[in-house]
């Protein structure tokens, strides 16, 4: 039966006996890319040659792709999120009384990271007077900061303009909306 061991960040060992396959298969995923490579024992000089071979090209691939040499887990592209900044996330909780009396949503824009293994630390910034390009300005500043201090510079240099997110807003909304006529079953 194959059996797969974890070894270093971004390399496993496999060993096939059924198959004869024995090496070592380098997989790095940074920014939405994916690059693979296997260093078989026989063909690269033995297990450990294979696995020099294989760190050594963990960390050409990394380079290349410009992620940071860590061996804990760096997030770049936050594509998936409203904001489209990896760690800083919009949400919108409850509702508040303005001071004219009106009932509106509390948003707030929350800032994740992690300072150590196994730790994840939040700071969230309400949208209050200054308004919520301001609150997401805020957020983003500091999860930049953030990345600076683990890992010695911002991993995700592009920022969307608040345009761009109040873009994301509205096009999320429009997928929550239930179409007219139509009666939401569930």
């Amino acid at each position: 039966m194959p059996r797969a061991s974890k070894g270093p960040k971004g390399i496993t060992r496999i060993d096939d006996d059924v198959k004869n396959v024995h090496g070592w298969y380098v997989r790095v995923y940074f920014n939405r890319k994916s690059q693979t490579r296997y260093f078989g024992d026989g063909p690269h000089g033995g297990k450990e040659k294979a696995f020099r071979k294989a760190v050594k090209c963990r960390d050409e691939i990394e380079k290349s792709l410009g992620k940071v040499r860590s061996d804990r887990i760096v997030v770049s592209q936050g594509a998936r999120g409203v904001t489209g900044v990896a760690g800083v996330q919009r949400f919108v909780k409850g509702h508040r009384k303005s001071p004219d009396g009106a009932t509106e949503p509390r948003v707030y824009y929350c800032v994740t990271w992690r300072s150590a293994a196994n730790v994840i630390e939040t700071k969230s910034f309400f949208v209050g007077k200054d308004g919520e390009a301001a609150a997401f300005n805020r957020a983003v500043a500091l999860r930049k900061r953030m990345e600076k201090k683990i890992h010695g510079r911002v991993i995700q240099t592009r920022t969307p303009c608040f345009e761009e997110v109040l873009k994301r807003i509205g096009e999320q909304e429009k997928k929550k909306a239930v179409a007219p006529g139509k009666v939401r079953r569930g």
